[in-house]
This record gives structure tokens, sequence and C-alpha cells, in this order.
């Protein structure tokens, strides 16, 4: 295979590696490879998210300039670059909402920029004015920190964030870091290489991440819940209920 019989993502790879003058085996030891990049540059191993991630973070390197979609090399993490890193359509080229669940969130920080790994989660069409002209993606909500307003396996639905700039203090986001999904509040802190994600549940203290983890930001406007538990005032007026029918009861047997 000629080099430009390459696809571009391997081409530009490699563009990457001599922009840096680094060799094949400096350049894996650099993104976590085993001996050298040679098998990726000759098309012969898939270039992985985990790789492209590195990119990132080491580099500055933009997932969406590897692939094609813009002519924009580098980006400054530092500065909030946190828009979608992968958009999927359908075959009408309309956009699709994919579906996050709590497993495919452990591999999300790891698969960010593969097109690929997206293609094998659920992906519908929410055809409503609210998720029309941005780009939405559905994450399961796990762990109790954002009780009593997020339950344990609620679905949020949220919009793509391009820029922190974008953000406003107090609102709920799903945050994609390095390692990690999260929904949180988010509050932006004077040192602007910094946020403060919060809670709603108060067991669970504030803590700052650097901006320069995070790598995309979606903002939560509405959630899907199969928590339909009748309201509190709802039970109270059952238990009323029985305890007057037990008092009643009570009261006929000692007259008797």
């Amino acid at each position: 295979m000629g080099t430009n019989d390459l696809p571009s993502e391997i081409r530009r790879f490699k563009e990457i590696r001599e922009d840096h003058d680094f060799t094949q085996a400096e350049f894996a030891e650099k993104l976590g490879i085993k001996n050298s990049t040679a098998d990726i540059e000759r098309g012969r191993t898939k270039l992985s998210g985990q790789v492209i991630t590195e990119l990132l973070r080491l580099f500055q390197i933009n997932p969406l300039w590897i692939y094609g979609y813009s002519n924009q090399k580098y980006l400054n993490p530092d500065k909030g670059d946190i828009s979608p890193k992968v958009v999927i359509v359908d075959k009408e080229d309309k956009e699709n909402m994919v579906l996050v669940n709590q497993k495919a969130a452990a591999g999300y920080p790891n698969n960010i920029a593969d097109v690929e790994w997206y293609q094998n989660l659920p992906a519908f069409d929410f055809p409503i004015p609210q998720y029309r002209n941005a780009t939405y993606r559905g994450f399961q909500v796990e762990g109790d920190s954002m009780l009593p307003n997020f339950r344990p396996e609620d679905w949020v639905l949220a919009k793509g964030v391009e820029s922190l700039e974008y953000a406003s203090d107090n609102k709920v986001y799903v945050i994609v870091m390095q390692d990690a999904v999260v929904v949180k509040k988010l509050q932006k802190l004077p040192d602007s290489s910094r946020v403060l994600l919060i809670s709603i549940n108060e067991e669970y203290a504030p803590y700052e991440v650097a901006v320069s983890d995070i790598q995309e930001i979606w903002q939560v406007n509405s959630k899907l819940t199969f928590n339909l538990d009748e309201g509190s005032s709802n039970n109270l007026l059952k238990e009323l209920q029985q305890s007057m029918l037990e008092l009643k009861a009570q009261m006929t047997e000692f007259k008797a």
C-alpha cells in the first residue's frame, strides 16, 4: 500500500511524528504503544481512541483534524475547547443522538474520537423542536451524588458545548474528563485554568479539576426517568388511612 493510498488519519499521524522529530520508537514510547509506530504508519494497525486521546493530551492535536473534518490542527485545552469530538448521522445525513450507558461511559474517554466505537452504541433521532440545531447526547446517571434531582439509572439528555466560555455557573453538565464521565453542577473559578464541580447531594464535597483534563462538556437540559414513584403526600395519606382503619378495628374490638 503506497503512502497516498493510506487513510488520511494515518498520513496525519505520521505528519505529527515528523513535526516533532520523533523516531517511530520514540513516538511509540510517548503514546504508550509497544515497540514502534511502524505498523500504524503502514496501515496494519488501527489508530485507536486511546492514541487519539494521547495526541490531544500531549500535543494538543485536534481529533477532527486527524480525521479530515477540520483544518485546525492544534487545540489548546487550557482555553476550554470542549466541543464534541464525533458527530453521528443517519443514512439521510441527519444527526442522531447517541446514548452512552453506564458500561459504555467507562470506555468513553479513551474512545472519544473513535468513530467506529460510537457506531456500536444505540442512536436515535428525536424529532421535536427542543432537540434541533445542536449536537445532543444521552448519558446514563451512575451513583447517588446528584440525588434527589437525578437518580441512578436515569438518563440525562445534553447539548454539546463548544467552549468553556459558553458554560454557565450552577447549571448541570456532563463533564467528560481524561479518565471519567461525571454529571455535576459547574462553577468557574477566578483561576481560568480550573473549574469547580459540585454535587447536588450534599454528602459529596465539591472538587476542582483542571480545564486541560476536560475533553467535552454537555449541558443537561432534560432527563428520562423510570422511577415514577408515588408522591410522598399520597404515601402519607395512605398511611393515615391505614392507621385510622386499625384504630377503628381496635375500638370495635374494645366495645365488644
